[in-house]
C-alpha cells in the first residue's frame, strides 16, 4: 500500500512538472521574441550610426570644389569651379591659370546689364597663343545667371579656348535650349562681386575691332588656384 502511495505520489508531482512546462512556453517564446526584436532594433541602429557605419570615401564619385582667384587692378575676383558639371572647361581653365597665361590679360570687353568678358588679350589689344579649343559643355545644368561665369566662344559650338565672361545679368537667352547650343557655365563669383560691378560701370569705347572697351586698363595681374 506504501509503496502504491509513493508511486502515485510521483506521477502526481510528474504531472504537476509538466503541467507548470507547458503553462511557462507563452511565456518563454515571448522573451524569445522581445529579444529578438530587442537584436533587430539594436542592428538597426547600429547600421544608422554614422560612427557605425562603414567609413565614405569622398573622393568616389564627388570632385573637390577649387577656386580660382583673379588678382585684378580693382581687386580681388574669386570663382568656384564647378568639375562635377563642367569637368573639361575646369580643366582647361585650371591649365591656363596654372600656367601663368592669364597674367598681363584684361577684361577687354565690358557691356553693362550684360557681362564682363576677359582672359584672352593684352593691353594693347594683341591676342595671346591659346591650346586647342574645347567640346562645348553647356546643358550641364548650371545657369547663366547674375555672377555665373561661362565660356567665351565664336559661333562654332567647340570654339571655346580661353575667354571667358562673368554674367551680370540672369542671361537665360545664353543657356542650352533646343536649336540654341548656348554658353558654357562652370563657376561662379564666391567673393569679388562688387569688384565686377565696379568694372561693369567704367566707360567703354572704340579700340580697334572692339567696340566695349574699357577707356581704364582692367588688368588681371595674377590668376592661381586658391589653397
Amino acid at each position: 500500500m506504501d509503496k502504491m502511495l509513493a508511486v502515485f505520489a510521483a506521477v502526481v508531482v510528474i504531472g504537476l512538472a509538466f503541467a507548470a512546462f507547458v503553462a511557462l512556453q507563452p511565456s518563454l517564446t515571448g522573451v524569445q521574441q522581445n529579444m529578438q526584436q530587442d537584436a533587430a532594433q539594436d542592428t538597426n541602429s547600429y547600421a544608422a550610426s554614422p560612427s557605425a557605419a562603414a567609413p565614405v570615401n569622398n573622393e568616389v564619385g564627388q570632385v573637390a570644389l577649387q577656386t580660382i582667384v583673379l588678382e585684378t587692378t580693382k581687386g580681388n575676383i574669386e570663382i568656384q569651379l564647378d568639375a562635377q558639371k563642367a569637368p573639361v572647361t575646369v580643366k582647361n581653365i585650371l591649365q591656363y591659370a596654372e600656367s601663368g597665361f592669364y597674367d598681363g590679360t584684361v577684361f577687354h570687353r565690358v557691356i553693362p546689364g550684360f557681362m564682363i568678358q576677359g582672359g584672352g588679350f593684352t593691353i594693347n589689344a594683341s591676342e595671346k597663343p591659346t591650346k586647342p579649343p574645347i567640346k562645348l559643355e553647356a546643358g550641364n545644368g548650371l545657369k547663366n545667371a547674375v555672377g555665373a561665369v561661362a565660356m567665351a566662344r565664336t559661333n562654332d559650338p567647340n570654339s571655346a579656348t580661353a575667354q571667358f565672361f562673368i554674367n551680370l545679368a540672369d542671361n537665360a537667352f545664353l543657356d542650352a535650349s533646343p536649336g540654341n547650343p548656348g554658353y558654357a557655365v562652370f563657376g561662379k563669383v564666391t567673393k569679388g562681386m562688387e569688384v565686377v560691378n565696379t568694372i561693369a560701370k567704367i566707360q567703354t569705347a572704340s579700340k580697334g575691332q572692339f567696340d566695349d572697351w574699357p577707356t581704364q586698363n582692367i588688368v588681371i595681374t595674377k590668376a592661381y588656384v586658391k589653397k
